[in-house]
């Protein structure tokens, strides 16, 4: 869980492009960040195991 003070900077306008930090919806962390879907790998594997994401599920064999 990223602190409250960094998910705020990251919401500001950065003074220059490349300086956009890219954090999950849900909790905030910025590495592993899947950009179809907002979310970290965790949160991503999380909510697909609930089947929270269409089409999305869990393999298992």
């Amino acid at each position: 869980m990223a602190k409250k003070a960094l998910i705020e900077k990251s919401k500001r306008e950065p003074k220059f492009s490349t300086r956009v930090i890219t954090r999950c919806q849900i909790c905030g962390r910025k590495k592993g960040y899947m950009k179809r879907f907002k979310l970290c790998r965790i949160c991503f594997r999380e909510m697909a195991s609930r089947g929270d994401i269409p089409g999305m599920r869990k393999a298992s064999w």
